[in-house]
């Protein structure tokens, strides 16, 4: 697996890979079998991370490109992993490590909290100059996390921030030097575990039940 899992006490730690950790099939098929793993097991929570610039690039466009009939199988796909973590029933962190665009920066939103690099990387919606519109699901996870402001600001600009400009922004809640973004993270969630999962879960999807609903749409459909 390019992704590795590693436990900080009853933390799991999912690192995403060291390259630019696009969501290729089966990239998606290895990060939805680690959590699997990770509930099975009982942690009390995940923080996801990455090795080198990116914590994630987003949509494999290779991989969409050589299979353009299936292109809304995949989408379906992306959403579902979204989905996913949006609602997953324990505390969970994105420790944005370096770079985050389009879908990658999607899935970080999707984690409960951020904690973001604050001297390099970009976090990034660049679907405005790329000719992209967002699909009613990825613009309703989107919105149902950020303040109306924010979500206009990123958006409809295709603007990068920074890990500082990100955190006034509302994109992320802290910053940390490099080296200690993911050790933030970590000490973020610790004082959350033990919280019960099914009720958690049950209210993540009271929280987010119209996002979840937009993003499986298409994944049901496909």
């Amino acid at each position: 697996m390019a992704t590795n899992l590693d436990y900080d006490g009853d933390i799991a730690i999912l690192d995403l890979g060291d390259d630019e950790n696009r969501f290729s099939p089966e990239f998606l098929d290895e990060v939805d079998a680690q959590l699997d793993t990770i509930l099975a097991r009982g942690a009390h929570g995940l923080v996801t991370t990455a090795e080198g610039k990116f914590y994630s690039n987003g949509l494999d466009l290779d991989w969409l490109g050589a299979h353009s009939d299936q292109g809304d199988w995949y989408v379906g796909r992306v959403q579902g992993l979204l989905a996913r973590m949006l609602t997953l029933p324990i505390p969970t962190a994105a420790a944005v490590v370096g770079h985050a665009f389009g879908a990658g920066a999607m899935l970080a939103i999707a984690h409960d909290f951020r904690i973001m690099r604050d001297d390099r990387g970009f976090f990034c919606f660049p679907e405005v100059d790329i000719r992209i519109p967002f699909t009613p699901g990825m613009a309703a996870l989107i919105q149902a996390k950020l303040t109306p402001q924010a979500a206009v600001a990123s958006m409809t600009t295709g603007r990068r921030f920074g890990g500082r400009d990100a955190q006034t922004c509302g994109l992320v809640e802290a910053t940390a030097p490099e080296g200690s973004v993911t050790t933030v993270a970590i000490d973020l969630l610790r004082p959350l575990g033990g919280k019960d999962s099914g009720t958690l879960g049950a209210i993540k999807q009271g929280m987010f039940g119209p996002a979840v609903e937009a993003l499986t749409a298409a994944h049901a459909a496909g």
